[in-house]
């Protein structure tokens, strides 16, 4: 069992296969944390607005979010979406497409909570020496706010990176969907195939999301 497994993952052939949905699936996560990164951090300074509707606005993206699975999203993006305004949509960027909705959400949370922890003479003083509100952020409340905002950045990107198994359910050749195919072609020589290709999807999502959990409590517990 030990010896076939070891041949199985080290077929040229297979490797291959399985790195290349692993590539898919690590550039369709990069694509989504990038742009929840971007458009999260304008969402939290936009949430700090004296605005009672745009902050009641995003407040209620930020709850339909959290209430709304995110394999519903996936769903109704795919599935529902397309037919109700008849346009094709491939299911990598239905993904990313959803991974967005809910990452920027939850960085724009992030970032909000960080902002206000600061102490509020910061935004006085700098409005004092005549700072903008595009400065203000630019250079004194965001610079400020890094520290306390990259360690639950990092655990979100994380988050972003094993949600995205679930593009398999739309069916995206992802990692996993790989994975299943190659298990299909493999299982009636080798029963042991599911055990040895699973457990290598599981070793390189690890071997991804790991770094980023111990970087993330490495910051949070750092002093200064």
């Amino acid at each position: 069992m030990l010896n076939s497994g070891i041949e199985l993952l080290i077929d040229p052939l297979i490797l291959k296969r399985l790195l290349g949905g692993f590539y898919f699936t690590l550039k369709v996560s990069l694509i989504s944390i990038l742009l929840s990164g971007i458009l999260g951090t304008l969402f939290g300074v936009i949430r700090l607005s004296n605005n009672v509707v745009i902050r009641g606005i995003f407040r209620l993206y930020l709850e339909i979010v959290r209430i709304l699975p995110t394999l519903v999203l996936l769903f109704v993006l795919y599935f529902t979406l397309p037919r109700l305004l008849d346009i094709n949509i491939k299911g990598e960027w239905v993904g990313v497409v959803a991974f967005v909705f809910w990452g920027a959400a939850e960085m724009s949370d992030i970032v909000r909570s960080a902002i206000i922890s600061l102490p509020k003479h910061q935004t006085e003083s700098a409005l004092a020496i005549g700072l903008n509100r595009f400065q203000l952020y630019r250079y004194v409340l965001l610079p400020q706010a890094f520290k306390q905002i990259m360690p639950p950045s990092l655990n979100l990107a994380a988050r972003i990176i094993m949600t995205s198994s679930l593009l398999v359910l739309i069916g995206v050749r992802e990692v996993i969907k790989v994975g299943k195919e190659i298990i299909e072609v493999t299982a009636f020589t080798d029963p042991a195939a599911p055990f040895w290709i699973y457990g290598a999807i599981m070793i390189l999502f690890f071997a991804l999301c790991y770094p980023l959990a111990k970087i993330s409590h490495y910051l949070s517990h750092r002093k200064g």
